[in-house]
């Protein structure tokens, strides 16, 4: 097993990837850390763990919507964010405001996500 340092929003992480997998590592830390980065710089949310939640929420989804999948769909979680709210690429998405709210519940619940 090789270990990778790396940086996701300025944070630097050492990663055990397999031998051979250190450009798709590189590549899942680069999609990781861009969608991380554009949440935040959106503004509207700022701790740490529900920038990171958002951004798997928003990568899982998409892999899921990828040719294999049978639907196609638009994510549950956007990094576009208005001072009216969160909004969906089309407007306001009323499951993107109960998702959230969720989660917001059960981090003020527990505080910590693991």
């Amino acid at each position: 097993m090789k270990q990778l340092e790396v940086q996701i929003m300025g944070q630097s992480y050492l990663l055990g990837c397999p031998e051979g997998g250190e450009q798709r590592m590189l590549e899942a830390v680069e999609k990781v850390d861009g969608a991380m980065c554009r949440i935040r710089d959106a503004g509207k949310v700022k701790a740490r763990d529900r920038i990171a939640v958002l951004a798997a929420l928003n990568l899982a989804f998409d892999a899921a919507g990828r040719p294999s999948a049978p639907q196609a769909a638009t994510p549950l979680a956007s990094a576009d964010l208005t001072s009216a709210g969160l909004h969906g690429a089309n407007g306001s998405d009323p499951r993107l405001a109960s998702l959230l709210e969720r989660l917001d519940r059960a981090l003020r619940q527990d505080g910590r996500l693991i």
